[in-house]
């Protein structure tokens, strides 16, 4: 039978979570028009997750277990929710119920009106720390203004794709994966819906601060080349500089001035031009090691159980 529409969960640890996730999804399904199935992406869990997955899809038909041999990131599951996602509307949802799934039929509203890509954009967000929602926004705003690809702010990887965008993007194979950025870089007809983002229904975020670094260096190195570009800016200062002082140097010792004698001066700039040297080559060790994790051409990942037809 055609599916209409798609649901994608990514699950890593979320066995307190998933129940309820399945028990709102079909609630909000079941008075939607259109098929659907829940496609449950197990990222190598550890606490039980990969039980109660497997159990629900023997009680309930529209729930497709995919299971990974180990745990091989949340960006990376998304990635094989679509793959194996069967419906003319995907939609990618957080398992910790962060995003309501009561705010699906806003995005097949808009699905249904033609947009191809509809996201949602968090309005309010409840239940984290001011750190967070700082860093956050701070993040949102520099990754929308030095990209190449307009991200839309305030977005996470909750939204709906038509078929033919998960089309594109199943072409797309690059190993250093951020969703959201690929969604925008496709183009079609995209549109923002608002929603408030609730308190995580239970257990413990799975994005610290040092997965969220690594996120944003994705999606930096990804869609810009800004922090390359630096380099030649931070060049073109430091030679103008340079220019600037040496006739004031001259003059000054022409005149018997003492403020550049000794070797103090000279250490200072050697070591702030070094700092910078070693900053900059350290960005293109970044931009060099995605290059040598593509060229290597493994899989993005591997599934242990997939679902059944």
């Amino acid at each position: 039978m055609p599916v209409t529409f798609s649901i994608v969960a990514p699950i890593f640890n979320e066995l307190d979570n998933i129940s309820e996730l399945h028990r709102r999804v079909r609630e909000v399904m079941s008075v939607t028009k259109g098929t659907w199935e829940l496609v449950l992406v197990d990222d190598g869990s550890t606490d039980g997750s990969t039980e109660r997955i497997l159990l629900l899809a023997k009680q309930d038909r529209h729930v497709r277990p995919v299971i990974f041999a180990r745990n091989f990131g949340h960006q990376v599951a998304i990635t094989a929710g679509w793959d194996y996602a069967r419906g003319d509307a995907v939609v990618i949802i957080d398992a910790d119920l962060q995003d309501p799934p009561e705010a699906i039929p806003d995005l097949i509203s808009k699905w249904r009106e033609g947009y191809e890509v509809v996201y949602a954009v968090r309005a309010e967000r409840e239940g984290e720390t001011w750190f967070k929602k700082t860093t956050a926004a701070l993040f949102y705003r520099i990754v929308h203004r030095i990209t190449d690809v307009k991200i839309p702010v305030d977005t996470g990887d909750f939204r709906l794709m038509d078929r033919k965008v998960v089309d594109v993007l199943k072409t797309m194979h690059e190993r250093h994966r951020f969703p959201r950025g690929m969604s925008a870089w496709v183009g079609f007809r995209q549109v923002g819906v608002p929603y408030k983002r609730a308190a995580r229904h239970a257990g413990v975020t799975k994005y610290p601060f040092k997965k969220m670094l690594k996120l944003a260096l994705n999606a930096i190195t990804g869609y810009s080349y800004f922090p390359l570009q630096l380099a030649t800016y931070f060049g073109f200062v430091a030679a103008g500089l340079a220019i600037i002082a040496i006739p004031v140097v001259i003059i000054l010792r022409l005149v018997g001035h003492g403020t550049f004698l000794g070797q103090a001066t000279t250490l200072i700039a050697v070591l702030f031009l070094g700092g910078v040297q070693l900053i900059f080559l350290g960005v293109l060790g970044e931009y060099l090691g995605r290059i040598y994790d593509e060229v290597k051409g493994r899989p993005l990942y591997i599934v242990r159980q997939e679902p059944k037809g």
